[in-house]
């Protein structure tokens, strides 16, 4: 895996990310440090990435399962050090997941499966931060 990052100098704090696969990827700081808070902060994609990881495990987990998955939405709540390196303590994930005919034992059993063994994201992220998760099921 490989990305290229390249600051954007007339943009203040703005960089864009490009990835092997060819994708795009803008980030951008806040104004108190020269960004002009025109795209997500390099942290919040961190955070977006370890989300994105965890429901596409869910999903493929209750897919291959022949699970009726049609709706999977993480809700994220993050806290950080307060000196720096500002790395995440702790980290919220709530699942919310659409389906027909799921039972709290499959859906549980695709989260703690994600958290435990196939989420590299949660796997890093968990060296410095308590990782917590939940998840609610919505008739679909």
């Amino acid at each position: 895996m490989e990305c290229t990052i390249r600051w954007q100098p007339g943009a203040g704090m703005a960089f864009v990310a490009e990835t092997g696969s060819g994708h795009l990827l803008a980030m951008d700081g806040a104004s108190d440090g020269g960004g002009r808070n025109l795209a997500p902060r390099p942290m919040e994609t961190v955070l977006a990435g370890a989300g994105g990881c965890a429901a596409y495990d869910v999903v493929l987990i209750l897919r291959r399962g022949r699970h009726d998955v049609a709706g999977c939405e993480v809700r994220l709540q993050a806290e950080r050090a307060a000196a720096d390196p500002k790395v995440f303590t702790r980290i919220g994930m709530h699942f919310v997941v659409s389906g027909r005919g799921l039972s709290d034992e499959v859906v549980a059993r695709a989260v703690a499966l994600s958290h435990d063994k196939y989420c590299s994201a949660t796997a890093m992220l968990g060296k410095t931060a308590q990782i917590e998760t939940s998840f609610e099921i919505i008739a679909a």
